[in-house]
């Protein structure tokens, strides 16, 4: 007898949407649903929706069979486009697709149930997944916030996501401490917009406040991560942490978008390039091993030559290591899609002149790493990252080992580096092993 099929589930997009397609694939397979196939979208730029559909369409041609569910952000804010599409049995929204109950029924065939996508804006409660485990990942991921009060004018996923929503401390801290438990070295603490967090809570506290509270309270724990948060909603107990505590890994993604004022105001952002600049320069002489990665638009609408030189100048002035560069796209139904527009092959060739300046400051710093003693967290296929999520390759490591390593070359713009001795945790400190 063959071995029944593993629940079929793509997900795109963002750690949060990363998060919750583990979440559904766990749920699919608690519920025994082989003869569904689940497509997890994402909005934030065309070209993900553009891959949904793709996927969709695929999947159809690989398991004619199956009943393909699509959700996510990209679902909820324009669900009659995945409507349209024959392949497609049901079209269901972010509000119900954590409920465990959503996979247990019956999903049908009749035309007039096809989309079943509610007002994600009168969504109040926070459905947050909570997982033991993810497969084939040596890092774990904790939701602790989701949706996004701010109305950015090139951004849609506010009306894929809702409002802000934060999870209490308490239920972090104990999804984090099984974690723990279950063998996991490190938490990556995500979110949409995760400096928001603790505004809809009792007390309203702040997500440096959570981050002390888990430091505290799962003392074995031996690294925390935050990903991307909004510089200028940083709290200074959040900065004293980083500052501080050395189980707080010395990297933060920064939501920068743009380098230049006039556009930085058009996208209706809340910071100015000397806010971003001082930010980061105050962090540095907090913690001067700290590495920078940001997020930056490439071609927004009015964006001129000039405005864009304020983009590429910024990587060096601010230090920015791990960049993800995003040609702009308009998404329909935001302000920016109203203003002038770039002309696409003048944003592609920006986007590309942003990632190569990218990689320029990569290899910089990658070539400093050489010679180095680092602690690395292995990954699967004999990488892993260094505190500052600087990838490294270590030959016959296993992946979920903690080790010290020695940098012994940059060959291929990858940093090769030797095992010096295993790292255990004494009380969340980590120690040599003997």
């Amino acid at each position: 007898m063959s071995a029944p099929r593993a629940p079929a589930v793509q997900g795109f997009g963002c750690r949060v949407n990363m998060i919750e397609t583990e979440t559904i694939r766990q749920a699919l397979e608690a519920h025994g649903r082989d003869d569904l196939v689940v497509i997890n979208t994402c909005a934030v730029t065309a070209e993900a929706v553009r891959q949904a559909k793709q996927a969709i369409r695929r999947a159809h041609r690989d398991q004619p069979q199956a009943q393909i569910i699509v959700t996510g952000c990209a679902a909820q804010s324009e669900p009659e486009t995945f409507a349209a599409m024959p392949e497609v049995a049901q079209v269901i929204g972010n509000d119900v697709k954590l409920k465990p109950e959503t996979w247990a029924r019956d999903f049908g065939t009749d035309t007039q149930e096809r989309v079943r996508v509610n007002d994600i804006m009168a969504v109040r409660e926070t459905a947050a997944p909570f997982l033991e485990g993810f497969d084939g990942h040596t890092r774990a991921f904790v939701q602790v916030q989701t949706g996004c009060d701010h109305r950015c004018t090139f951004c849609v996923i506010p009306f894929g996501r809702g409002n802000s929503r934060s999870v209490p401390m308490g239920d972090a801290v104990t999804q984090i401490a099984r974690l723990v438990e279950r063998g996991y070295r490190e938490v990556v603490l995500t979110g949409i917009d995760i400096t928001s967090y603790g505004a809809d809570l009792p007390g309203a506290p702040k997500l440096g406040r959570l981050v002390k509270h888990i430091l505290r309270q799962v003392p074995h724990l031996q690294r925390l991560r935050i990903s991307s948060i909004d510089s200028v909603e940083a709290d200074d107990d959040l900065i004293d942490a980083l500052a501080n505590d050395a189980r707080m890994m010395p990297h933060l993604h920064l939501s920068l978008q743009a380098g230049d004022d006039l556009i930085l105001k058009r996208m209706k952002r809340r910071h100015s390039r000397a806010d971003a600049v001082r930010f980061c320069e105050r962090i540095r002489k907090l913690r001067p091993d700290i590495v920078f990665g940001a997020d930056l638009i490439a071609g927004f609408p009015t964006e001129s030559e000039e405005m864009f030189a304020q983009s590429l100048a910024l990587i060096d002035e601010c230090g920015l290591t791990h960049l993800h560069v995003f040609p702009y796209s308009p998404r329909r139904g935001t302000p920016a899609a109203k203003m002038p527009q770039v002309p696409r092959p003048l944003i592609k060739e920006r986007a590309s002149r942003l990632r190569a300046q990218g990689e320029a400051a990569m290899g910089r710093h990658l070539a400093a790493q050489v010679g180095r003693t680092v602690a690395v967290l292995m990954e699967r296929g004999g990488t892993g990252r260094m505190e500052d999520f600087t990838p490294v390759q270590v030959q016959e490591a296993q992946a979920g080992e903690l080790l010290l390593t020695q940098i012994l070359s940059l060959r291929n713009g990858k940093l090769l580096g030797a095992p010096v001795a295993h790292l255990v945790s004494t009380s969340g400190r980590e120690s040599r092993a003997i």
